[in-house]
């Protein structure tokens, strides 16, 4: 037990070490499991693997880039009221507040802002070295999301090739387990990927719905951001939910905004404790209530990268697990053969001689 945990140290050691080639290599995985029924439609109706990957990795870029002008364009061509509703929004909360029962005045408002801006300005080095964070963090992404495409494009295209080139490095019995597992594990992943979608894509259509009852404006833009950013758990909720309620502040006023946050709460929890749970545990054959608790584990360990890989990780410890149990047990032993009957006396025999 001492020398298994150990290695447990040491391993998780070097997975900090070379988490900057790991990630990109796991976005490329999910990626990957997300479009290869495409590329292997494709490579059965005789598409050469490196075309089918190259338009597979293509049609996949239109889509993320369709996907952002469906948020960006909408948002640009109202950018101007979306302004001038927050101002307005900002002078109906002063004047609330300049009123019963908290009376802030205009010089209260003003000495209050003056104290921000000593404060910022105090803080000016701070500011700056959080800006230059968030800026290596925003290159750093861009770095991952390319080294990713790349990748995903070799496994669509080379992928079938890897378990048959593994089976000849392997000696012994290795070269039936591991790859065996890796198979098991590939389809956990697609099995996580498209859950996942399927949830994502309930959130959008339920969300969707509530702000076109509503009548709040923009509400394709919010639907993909709800669907997209339903990847990324308890953050990306939170974020499409927020934005959702600011622009419903702005357009249609406190009262409707109040709806649409009782609708998304609604919906997140629906997601949270009954579709997500539901729907991963049918899929990765997980109970819902390891699901939850993975999700909550992985969040509080590594935050929203832990939350997002929490699933999979336990789905493919699962996986590991109930392998070494098959492989562990023991066979179950054959069914005896039945005896032959013993044949009786034949009633046409003439009797034996006494």
């Amino acid at each position: 037990m001492l020398v298994l945990l150990v290695m447990t140290g040491v391993a998780l050691w070097l997975l900090g070490r070379m988490w900057s080639v790991i990630w990109p290599l796991v976005v490329a995985l999910l990626l990957t499991t997300l479009t290869w029924p495409l590329a292997r439609f494709l490579r059965r109706h005789g598409w050469h693997p490196a075309l089918a990957a190259t338009t597979v990795t293509l049609v996949s870029l239109l889509v993320a880039v369709g996907v952002i002008v469906l948020i960006v364009v909408p948002v640009a061509s109202q950018s101007s009221e979306l302004a001038k509703g927050v101002v307005d929004g900002i002078q109906q909360i002063r004047e609330w507040a300049a009123g019963p029962p908290l009376n802030i005045g205009d010089d209260q408002v003003t000495t209050a802002f003056d104290a921000a801006i000593d404060r910022i300005q105090d803080s000016v080095g701070s500011i700056v070295t959080a800006t230059v964070t968030g800026v290596g963090t925003v290159v750093n992404g861009i770095v991952t999301t390319v080294l990713a495409i790349f990748l995903m494009f070799f496994f669509l295209k080379d992928g079938p090739r890897f378990l048959p080139w593994l089976t000849r490095q392997l000696p012994g019995r290795l070269a039936t387990d591991v790859p065996t597992v890796a198979a098991r594990s590939w389809d956990t992943l697609g099995a996580f990927v498209r859950s996942q979608a399927f949830v994502g894509l309930l959130d959008a259509v339920f969300i969707g719905v509530g702000l076109w009852i509503v009548g709040v404006p923009l509400v394709l833009p919010l639907a993909v951001l709800t669907f997209v950013t339903a990847f990324v758990p308890i953050v990306g909720a939170l974020f499409a939910g927020l934005v959702a309620v600011l622009i419903t502040l702005v357009f249609n006023g406190p009262t409707d905004a109040l709806i649409v946050l009782a609708i998304i709460v609604a919906v997140q929890q629906l997601e949270g404790n009954v579709f997500q749970p539901m729907v991963q545990s049918r899929g990765l054959g997980l109970h819902a209530a390891v699901v939850l608790l993975a999700v909550t584990l992985g969040g509080s360990l590594a935050g929203i990268v832990g939350a997002l890989l929490a699933v999979p990780v336990a789905a493919l410890i699962a996986v590991f697990w109930n392998y070494l149990r098959e492989q562990l047990s023991d066979p179950e032993p054959e069914p005896e053969p039945e005896p032959d009957p013993v044949p009786g006396p034949d009633p046409g025999a003439a009797p034996l001689a006494q």
